[in-house]
């Protein structure tokens, strides 16, 4: 099997070794800022205790070999074996994704090779976002501006804290700023339900508002706040515990603004047309940027997700749910949403990519599984093969989108285990056809 400048790293595995400025894997924010220690095959974050980091870093990963129908088998019988089943498909279906740059190139071109179908298990969540930026448009911002420029920040929908524990200690409160000697304490606004509120200290948190809102009420409630900012009158609001001074309050705060910030994580918005509020959070924006400057900061983007779409739109021209079967690439995000067609009885072989976390399992399903992912993964069904492979940024190196969708960072080998690369194995399947 081909060996990837990923696998190569400065320091022996196994031994005790030092890291700094590492880049996190598992969540969107890529903090890079995050000191681990290595003993053995062990690590230790040193410096936060963020839950995301703690538990993907210090997991503990089980003994694990290739295996084929269950039986353990060296890495070349399992690509051998996986290789066959791709060969002999009509249909496969390339589903998980959560891989990073150079993992999703593969699956890419294995697809385009193969006739596939590409879809991350998160597009529907991704999807909240993408329909908006398709249908509409939208002005957004970035991490690094908003950390250092917005003097109000409106956070909608589902604590964040639950996707990207960092963001109130990184962006929203830091000790400090780029640009100013004495930073202005700039506004929080909750229009959802407020986190734990302690989490918001330090000396650039000013005041702190919440709207508590049911999610299926926030359309109802950015709906009367556009009509306010744009001069229309508002007879009633029928949302408990809002009226219209909080409305009102929060539209003269908007104007009054020198930097505003509408944040969200899509996974947060779990209602149903989840869309709908970032469509009017995206229009509220445009609506600002007439007499202030305002922008939007979608969140989120853990697993991947953001670098699986960034990658399938360089090498398609689209997002995932992107079919090959016709010989080029097709795009439609109904047709070729994979849960859809594993329900609608389609394709005839799943191919599943999970590097980072064992969270993400692929669905029950009667089609045969290639599995490719952490050893930790234990999937409902055994599949026909399984090769267990490295976690980007802790067993090889690597690079991943950022959430905001402008900054690709890489990810640094902190030589865990001798694992294969999502990417290598990819790549040998392809050259075994």
């Amino acid at each position: 099997m081909a060996i990837t400048e990923a696998r190569k790293s400065g320091s022996e595995r196994g031994s005790t070794a030092r890291y700094e400025d590492v880049a996190c894997p598992f969540c969107g924010l890529l903090c890079d800022d995050l000191k681990i220690e290595r003993k053995g095959d062990q690590l230790k974050v040193l410096n936060t205790d963020c839950v995301r980091a703690v538990s993907g870093f210090e997991r503990n990963l089980p003994a694990s070999s290739p295996m084929v129908r269950g039986k353990k088998v060296g890495l070349d019988e399992a690509v051998e074996a996986a290789a066959a089943l791709v060969r002999k498909s009509k249909l496969p279906l390339y589903g998980g994704l959560t891989t990073d740059v150079e993992g999703m190139r593969a699956v890419m071109q294995l697809a385009d090779r193969t006739g596939g179908v590409v879809d991350h298990v998160l597009s529907e969540v991704q999807y909240r976002n993408l329909k908006v930026l398709q249908t509409n448009g939208w002005i957004t911002s970035t991490l690094t501006e908003v950390r250092n420029r917005a003097d109000l920040i409106i956070m909608v929908g589902g604590d964040v804290q639950k996707f990207n524990p960092r963001f109130y200690e990184r962006v929203v409160s830091p000790p400090d700023s780029m640009f100013d000697l004495k930073p202005v304490r700039r506004t929080v606004v909750f229009l959802g339900k407020a986190p734990d509120l302690s989490l918001l200290k330090g000396p650039r948190v000013g005041e702190i508002v919440v709207l508590d809102c049911d999610l299926p009420r926030l359309p109802e409630l950015l709906s009367a706040l556009r009509a306010r900012l744009r001069g229309a009158k508002v007879h009633e609001l029928d949302i408990p515990g809002i009226t219209l001074a909080d409305v009102e309050a929060l539209a003269e705060r908007c104007k009054a603004a020198k930097y505003g910030v509408f944040a969200w994580a899509p996974p947060g918005l779990d209602v149903p047309h989840a869309d709908i509020i970032v469509q009017q959070v995206a229009e509220i924006t445009k609506d600002l940027t007439a007499i202030t400057r305002f922008a939007g900061l979608p969140l989120g983007g853990n697993e991947g997700v953001v670098t699986g779409a960034a990658v399938c739109t360089w090498l398609s021209g689209s997002p995932p749910r992107v079919s090959f079967a016709s010989g080029q690439p097709d795009y439609d995000p109904y047709l070729y949403s994979i849960s859809r067609m594993l329900a609608s009885g389609e394709g005839d072989l799943l191919i599943w990519l999970a590097s980072f976390t064992p969270d993400l399992l692929p669905p029950k399903t009667k089609l045969p599984i290639i599995l490719l992912g952490t050893p930790a993964v234990k999937p409902a069904q055994t599949p026909e093969v399984f090769i267990p492979v490295g976690t980007p940024g802790v067993d090889h190196r690597g690079l991943l989108v950022r959430c905001d969708s402008v900054v690709s960072l890489p990810l640094k080998d902190l030589g865990r285990a001798e694992l294969p690369v999502a990417a290598d194995v990819l790549a040998s399947i392809e050259s075994a056809l």
